[in-house]
């Protein structure tokens, strides 16, 4: 036999054989870890059953299993295989156990079978308290792009590219496309989104949603769930919201929204806030371009409408090579009809298509008749074009504006509508709130024309700021909403006074630019409220007519060359508050004039052959006088009378004696109500340009054939005595509201350095002055920049 040799242990030894053994208990604590395994494991199986249950039940509803699901059912998976493994082996590990389970027969086998059991136990606890899950599956998110029908692009090119550049910058999280309706925003919002597909990977998903009118976060909530295969209709707003936010949150996906009516709130739509950092998109369309200011995007993109050639190839394309080849003249009369849709593609699609089974010349002459004569009738117009061109009226805030868009339809075709004109026939019309203060009434009105035109209803003319126009098509769509009770027919080639079916239900009448030359009508127009009669060879206008529209509140007679005199019954329109006899050849007022009561705006400018307004105080309510370029200059008892209009706040005047300007500037509010002034042959004495200083509202100043002081570099205070004590060194400018200089065959002028203290000049124009010797002169300038404001004239535009 073979012989052991004596191993000899310290005390230090034996003390760690022990701990090893018996500090962590693998062998003492074997049949207890070994029962806990296996209860704990058939909590495990429970859960996991659970788990899988309702797995199954959420991917039967198109639902996606977590990662987080999957990675811990692989290890659940797993760690069952351990634990049978573990198990099998254990009746033989519990045999090799003795000393009442203290010891073991086989010490190092049985410490290493109790530390796997110990270590799996605790594997299997930690992997319980991780099943508690209050998510396990997510929406199946369909592809990232999911490409949208649309037709090919005419005219659209260049700004599809540039729409597209814009809105995948890296800083671009909002863009807005806007513009009129019809314009074509939705079919290149279609071309922008389908670009996606050329894009796999950048994007996790891209969602299209259709707002329109009347949509609610709701709905949208809905749209946007089942783009992301999320379920919950019935749940509550803030609800949806987690759900979409818990799926869009972290990845990085696109919003593109059609046809927006105002602001939407993202947050509360449960749509995370694209950032740089995230990547992320939300793009929208919408008719107002003050919508996509409060979406964010400060600088949208505006969709126009087609130039010319574009155009005539969308509507060839729609008529078709079959129609227009018939006859040479079908394509003349084709361009023609193409002209009336002014580059709008939802027209020239419609009324396209409607032609395309057209086939002779005389089908084709009577579209453009009608088209020319009242578009509403044209077959398809009233069904496909003017309701969808209606919304953008409906979405119109207040009964008011509404009226003030439908007035513009009163001007003809593309007629340049001046926007002050526009708005004093508002006020007058009782559309916008008179105020106190007649500036601010006007602020009022260029509010609403900021919102039509952000509305895209009205377009600014890009050359001449101070004039809008109306699209042709949004034209028709403002008559045909207004047909019962306007009466339009301006710029169509009158020569008499047309025939009205039924006066009864007519309020508004326009026949402006035509070449009617006499009224005699002798029908009762008892119901109109507003005549335009402007830009005609009016000679005669009978008293019978005019006596009959007693509700009559604006008369438009301006620019009739021709017409010399006012019905004696102009007295009995009670109602009337605007008149305007511009450029007319009127010699006198009639006696009834001055019962005018409720008269507000009274224009005489260019009224030459007018030599006394006598009687003029009588007009109580008088608070707009226009008599620039008349014969009626302000001599002193003239002004004598303007001073009993207690309501006059705009006067425009031409002055042509020293004491006609000495007794305006000695009556403050009288010169306070100076907004446009015209100096005339002041020869005898030098005019003082300081003398204008207490004109506040000055706005346009022209000097003719006069001598002129200009105004030193220290003047006097605005409304300070004539003494010298008073003056000094003033801190804001002069002039503050003189838009407008011109100064003809003046004498005495060296320089316009005074002009600096005009801040908001625009026109400056100097002629036949040979005394002028330069523009600014450098040392009086500098004593204006070092003793006031650091606001100077801005002028646009010099002519000298």
């Amino acid at each position: 036999m073979g012989s052991c040799n004596p191993i000899q242990l310290t005390g230090n030894d034996l003390n760690r054989i022990f701990r090893c053994l018996c500090g962590k208990g693998y062998i003492r604590n074997l049949k207890e870890n070994l029962k806990a395994l296996k209860r704990e494991m058939d909590d495990l199986k429970a859960i996991e059953a659970e788990v899988k249950n309702k797995v199954a039940r959420e991917e039967a509803q198109h639902q996606q299993r977590l990662e987080a699901v999957k990675v811990w059912l692989t290890r659940v998976e797993s760690i069952d295989t351990r634990f049978n493994n573990l198990l099998s082996t254990s009746p033989v590990e519990l045999k090799k156990l003795c000393l009442c389970g203290l010891s073991s027969k086989s010490v190092c086998s049985s410490y290493k079978y109790g530390k796997k059991v110990f270590l799996l136990l605790k594997e299997v606890k930690k992997l319980k308290s991780e099943g508690n899950f209050k998510e396990v599956t997510e929406p199946v998110l369909r592809s990232a792009v999911e490409e949208r029908p649309t037709g090919p692009t005419i005219g659209q090119e260049t700004m599809l590219e540039k729409a597209w550049k814009r809105l995948m910058e890296d800083g671009v999280g909002i863009m807005g496309l806007h513009g009129m309706g019809g314009v074509g925003k939705t079919t290149l919002f279609k071309k922008i989104h389908n670009k996606f597909t050329e894009m796999a990977g950048r994007f996790d998903v891209v969602i299209w949603v259709v707002v329109s009118q009347g949509a609610t976060i709701s709905k949208l909530q809905d749209d946007i769930a089942q783009k992301l295969n999320l379920g919950g209709t019935n749940k509550s707003e803030d609800d949806k919201a987690a759900d979409i936010t818990r799926v869009l949150k972290g990845k990085r996906f696109v919003l593109m929204l059609d046809d927006i009516w105002e602001k939407l709130d993202l947050e509360a739509i449960g749509v995370p806030f694209p950032t740089r950092e995230n990547g992320c998109k939300v793009a929208f369309t919408t008719r107002s371009r003050e919508v996509c200011g409060r979406m964010g995007d400060h600088e949208p993109m505006k969709v126009d409408c087609l130039g010319q050639e574009e155009a005539w190839e969308l509507f060839k394309s729609k008529v078709g090579d079959n129609t227009l080849s018939r006859d040479p003249a079908i394509v003349e009369l084709a361009k023609k009809v193409a002209e009336k849709c002014r580059g709008l593609p939802l027209a020239l699609v419609v009324i396209g298509e409607t032609m395309s089974y057209k086939t002779t010349v005389q089908e084709w002459e009577l579209a453009v008749d009608v088209l020319t004569r009242s578009a509403a009738e044209f077959s398809d117009m009233e069904n496909k074009i003017l309701p969808i061109l209606k919304f953008s009226y409906d979405s119109l805030v207040g009964e008011n504006i509404k009226s003030c868009f439908l007035y513009c339809a009163l001007f003809p075709e593309d007629f340049p509508i001046d926007k002050e004109e526009l708005i004093e026939y508002w006020i007058c019309e009782g559309f916008i709130k008179e105020d106190q203060s007649y500036k601010r009434t006007v602020n009022k009105g260029y509010e609403i024309l900021g919102t039509l035109i952000r509305s895209n209803l009205l377009t600014n003319i890009s050359d001449i700021k101070e004039k809008v126009v109306m699209h042709d098509v949004i034209r028709e769509m403002a008559l045909w909403i207004a047909s019962d009770t306007f009466f339009v027919q301006a710029l169509v080639g009158l020569y008499k006074m047309p025939k009205v079916n039924d006066w009864g239900a007519v309020r508004r009448m326009s026949l402006m630019k035509n070449h009617i030359e006499e009224i005699t009508c002798g029908s009762k127009c008892s119901e109109l409220t507003t005549l335009f009669l402007h830009i005609n060879n009016l000679k005669n206008l009978s008293s019978e007519f005019i006596g009959s529209m007693q509700k009559l509140v604006v008369l438009d007679l301006s620019r009739n060359r021709y017409f010399k005199k006012l019905p004696e019954d102009i007295s009995k329109l009670a109602s009337l508050q605007y008149l305007n006899l511009w450029n007319t050849s009127i010699e006198q007022l009639p006696v009834g004039f001055q019962e005018l009561k409720k008269l507000i705006y009274l224009d005489l400018t260019g009224t030459e052959s007018l030599r006394s307004i006598s009687g003029i105080s009588k007009l109580s309510s008088l608070r707009v006088l226009k008599l620039k370029y008349s014969k009626v200059h302000g001599d002193v008892s003239l002004l004598k009378e303007l001073q009993l209009l207690e309501h006059l706040q705009v006067l425009e005047i031409t002055i042509s004696t020293e004491l006609g300007l000495k007794h305006i500037l000695g009556d403050q509010r009288l010169a306070n109500c100076i907004s446009w002034l015209d100096i005339q042959r002041f020869k005898e004495k030098p005019f003082k340009m300081s003398s204008l200083l207490s004109m506040e509202n000055l706005s346009v100043l022209h000097v003719y054939g006069s001598h002129v002081s200009a105004i030193d570099t220290y003047i006097k205070c605005r409304g300070s005595k004539t003494d010298s004590s008073h003056l000094h060194n003033p801190t804001s400018p002069c002039f503050t509201n003189l838009s407008v200089v011109s100064m003809v065959s003046c004498h005495g002028i060296k320089d316009l350095t005074w002009l600096l203290l005009s801040p908001n000049l625009t026109l400056l124009e100097i002629s036949h002055s040979g005394e002028l010797e330069e523009i600014i002169n450098k040392e009086k300038a500098t004593n204006l920049t070092a003793h006031r404001s650091k606001k100077v004239s801005k002028a646009e535009k010099a002519s000298l």
